[in-house]
């Protein structure tokens, strides 16, 4: 599978003009990129070759810094930035990015003696927003995050840091839990069955050292309030759920169904689960809908993704490894399983991803199987997200299942910028079980015991972040 933190510098190789020519029609007049139109030279058109449209986008990288080889011999670019590097040859369809061989829909190509690549190459792979209308393309750099106030956030590493903020107390009176806090949080508040509780979680957000006496934790950072004199409430408990990110979860257990009403008071930073069964309130039970879970095996039909060491194909083993998690989510009565593909298809990143929006689906999951074209020893499994703290916590989670279940080397949670989790909303993770082109690596994946493993590792990771276990 590609790494799509170095997609983005194949916007490069259009700087390289080579000598060939190219049968193709005109279709476009203009390119916008981040609202300014580029000057594009005499010769550079926006063309159109068997269906696909080839953008010129030699003035998208003029301003980045890079370096850039060119074998005339070959015909092969690499492209080098900082420890990062892309090779890929002009007519294939075959690239590699950090010494992960990936396919590419339409090959690049030579026109006029300028490079053209596909427009829709440019919005899967190379992570610029795209939009095309009025013989105009427009295209939108990713942009670093600011926060609300518009003051940029600092960064490490490509992610951004906000301050942590920090639970000060909770409190309990006349039905109504109050979580005092040091500045404004944004909850998630949903609602489970079997048994009937309210979960709220705080991202971003770890417990005061200074309340250490009214907030006590164990050795696990978990806690309980004392609600024996609250006979519709059966527990409150609450604690650290994740670290790095940070995240705070308090749980209020209920004997029975009841209305309640989160209030949320950003000036005093409190927030208020009144349990007073107001009727204009949620209710646990009459409210609560299923869980929806969009499980996405990668590729497939005519994107047949990595071909491995023994030329077994990447989609069939998506597939396969998808199929069974959908066997063992099917079983789960507070989940509702939506496939992307359950055969050999192939919908677009853009398809999965608006269904996934259009289900408003609480989960999304894109199940793929790494590649190295350059070392047969590559081995492990890796998990990425994309900037969302809740996919991050999602990642780090079911990532902590797979390598528990299969004994893979951990490769760690990493940020990738791959479209299905960059442009989806709800919390979403893309796996890489492990590595197809690794002989030992690749028969394991292909076996159903190692599948099975697999798929229960996910499952369970599904059901610790939606915190159905009861």
């Amino acid at each position: 599978m590609k790494k799509m933190v170095v997609w983005v510098l194949i916007s490069l190789v259009v700087l390289m003009l080579f000598p060939q020519e190219g049968n193709a029609s005109a279709v476009q007049t203009k390119i916008i990129l981040d609202g300014k139109t580029l000057k594009l030279p005499a010769n550079a058109k926006v063309t159109q070759i068997n269906d696909s449209v080839m953008i010129p986008i030699r003035v998208v990288a003029e301003s980045l810094k890079f370096k850039v080889d060119w074998n005339p011999k070959t015909q092969g670019v690499s492209i080098q930035q900082g420890n990062q590097t892309i090779a890929l040859t002009i007519g294939k369809k075959k690239a590699t990015a950090s010494d992960t061989q990936v396919s590419l829909n339409v090959p690049p190509k030579i026109l006029n003696n300028i490079v053209v690549v596909p427009l829709r190459f440019v919005s899967e792979q190379m992570g610029l927003a795209v939009y095309w209308s009025d013989n105009t393309v427009y295209l939108t750099s990713p942009k670093s995050p600011t926060s609300s106030g518009g003051t940029t956030l600092e960064h490490e590493g490509g992610e951004v840091k906000e301050p942590v903020k920090h639970v000060k107390g909770l409190t309990l009176v006349n039905n109504q839990l109050t979580v005092s806090l040091d500045g404004d949080v944004t909850p998630a508040v949903t609602t489970l069955q079997n048994p009937d509780r309210i979960v709220i979680d705080l991202p971003n957000t770890n417990f005061d050292p200074a309340a250490d006496t009214s907030l006590p934790l164990d050795a696990q950072g978990k806690g309980k309030m004392d609600v024996r004199a609250y006979p519709n409430l059966t527990e409150v408990r609450y604690s650290l759920f994740h670290r790095d990110p940070d995240l705070v979860r308090v749980v209020v257990q209920l004997p029975t169904a009841s209305g309640f009403e989160v209030k949320r008071d950003p000036l005093a930073n409190t927030l208020t689960i009144d349990l007073n069964g107001n009727e204009s309130s949620t209710n646990p039970t009459s409210s609560l809908n299923k869980k929806i879970v969009v499980i996405d095996p990668g590729h497939g039909g005519s994107d047949p993704g990595a071909t491995s060491v023994a030329s077994r194909e990447e989609k069939n083993f998506t597939l396969a490894l998808s199929l069974k998690v959908q066997q063992i989510l099917l079983q789960e009565p507070n989940i509702e399983v939506v496939m992307t593909r359950d055969q050999d298809i192939y919908p677009t990143r853009t398809e999965r991803v608006i269904l996934a929006k259009q289900l408003q689906a609480d989960l999304y999951v894109s199940i793929h199987g790494n590649n190295s074209a350059t070392s047969p020893t590559a081995s492990g499994t890796e998990t990425y997200y994309y900037q969302r703290n809740s996919s991050n916590i999602l990642a780090s989670i079911i990532h902590k299942h797979l390598v528990q279940a299969l004994g893979f080397k951990d490769r760690g949670v990493k940020s990738g910028n791959f479209q299905v989790i960059r442009e989806t909303t709800m919390p979403a993770v893309l796996l890489e079980i492990g590595f197809l082109s690794n002989s030992t690596e690749e028969a394991a994946m292909h076996s159903e015991e190692i599948q099975y493993k697999a798929a229960q590792a996910i499952v369970d990771g599904i059901k610790e972040y939606l915190n159905l276990y009861t």
